[in-house]
């Protein structure tokens, strides 16, 4: 006689709302759909402020250390991701909002300390001045994602 229990509606699976896809199906899911632009954006970030002599060494040094840590960081947690390493976890979904709420708290002093720094410097070299505007724009961009990415993250995590 079979089971009155099939393994489909076992009470030891998972929900189905809180398991991070692996794979491709990675890139069809809203929180994790925003890892790509976050990684981008970090990149752009760093670069921009690592390409210029830097007037303020202090506040854009954290700028890069901030963009430089939570690019690595956000890269082999999608690496993880696409791999399908959490999958069948809740707690990751917790880690995840975790993550990206601390990574918007960096991310937005980081943005404030380059805004500061482009306001306080801006009577140097046009193309430097310019240089520092698109590191700022870009950083407050990649605050709003990891913003976003926390919001939606915690929303899945809650709906467990």
């Amino acid at each position: 006689m079979a089971s009155p229990e099939s393994p489909e509606t076992s009470n030891t699976d998972p929900p189905s709302d809180c398991i991070i896809p692996g794979g491709t199906k990675l890139l069809t899911n809203m929180p994790d759909l925003l890892m790509l632009p976050e990684l981008v954006f970090g990149a752009l970030v760093w670069i921009l402020v690592a390409s210029i002599n830097v007037a303020d060494k202090v506040s854009q040094g954290w700028v890069i250390f901030v963009s430089l840590l939570l690019f690595v960081l956000t890269l082999l947690l999608l690496i993880c991701y696409f791999f399908g390493y959490p999958r069948n976890s809740t707690a990751w979904c917790f880690l995840d909002a975790c993550y990206h709420g601390v990574a918007a708290l960096f991310y937005f002093s980081a943005a404030v300390l380059q805004a500061n720094s482009t306001v306080r410097h801006q009577v140097r070299n046009d193309r430097i001045y310019q240089i520092d505007v698109a590191a700022s724009i870009f950083a407050f961009a990649a605050t709003v994602l990891y913003v976003a990415h926390a919001v939606f993250s915690f929303k899945r995590w809650k709906s467990v």
